[in-house]
């Protein structure tokens, strides 16, 4: 048995948004529909995320929402170029960081593979991490040195090796990981985890 969503929006902030609101409420949005898809993902990654959330945050979220709200229910002209560029863009990169940290030990993952699986191009997603500071595959290499980072200070891996740990990490290329990691976090992996086993000893 599957479980829905529910949501409870301002009629006076939704009609300001789509104008032929009354319409919409006999109107079934397909279920292949993509601001749909955007919303049921942001909304469904937001509650694990809410509970830290500062009062601005949480804002720009209900901002988001409603941006996704809009588009689903069929905003046109200004309002839906408006709502593109802020809730549908933010949905659309969480929901690509989402699926990134879900694959992050795939060796094959790249900026090409997560665009097709979004339906979007390469550029676009670039562009999408470009707007936070950062890029792909910065933020890729990042999320995995973090893995690879709390593995090696987790005492229950003590034995494995470097080397499977950052295979299993996504990394295919052992000095590549070994100079990114330093880079990093200062200093080589095995350091990192004997300094790690001493401090937990003392």
């Amino acid at each position: 048995m599957g479980f829905g969503i529910s949501f409870s929006l301002p009629r006076k902030v939704m009609l300001t948004m789509v104008p032929d609101l009354e319409d919409a409420f006999v109107r079934s949005v397909p279920k292949d529909s993509e601001p749909l898809r955007l919303l049921k993902s942001y909304v469904g990654v937001l509650e694990e995320d809410l509970g830290l959330a500062t009062p601005e945050l949480c804002h720009l979220v209900v901002s988001h929402v409603y941006d996704l709200a809009a588009v689903a229910l069929g905003a046109s002209g200004d309002v839906a170029r408006v709502a593109e560029s802020h809730g549908v863009r933010a949905a659309r990169l969480r929901a690509i960081k989402t699926d990134v940290l879900q694959a992050l030990g795939d060796h094959d993952l790249t900026v090409t593979t997560i665009a097709a699986r979004h339906r979007v191009t390469p550029r676009y997603v670039q562009i999408l991490f470009e707007s936070e500071g950062t890029t792909f595959s910065r933020f890729l290499l990042l999320q995995r040195l973090a893995v690879a980072h709390r593995t090696l200070c987790d005492p229950r891996f003590a034995a494995r090796a470097v080397s499977a740990i950052a295979f299993e990490a996504g990394f295919g290329d052992l000095s590549h990981f070994n100079r990114d990691f330093r880079r990093r976090y200062g200093g080589s992996p095995s350091d990192v985890r004997a300094a790690t086993l001493r401090r937990d000893a003392s």
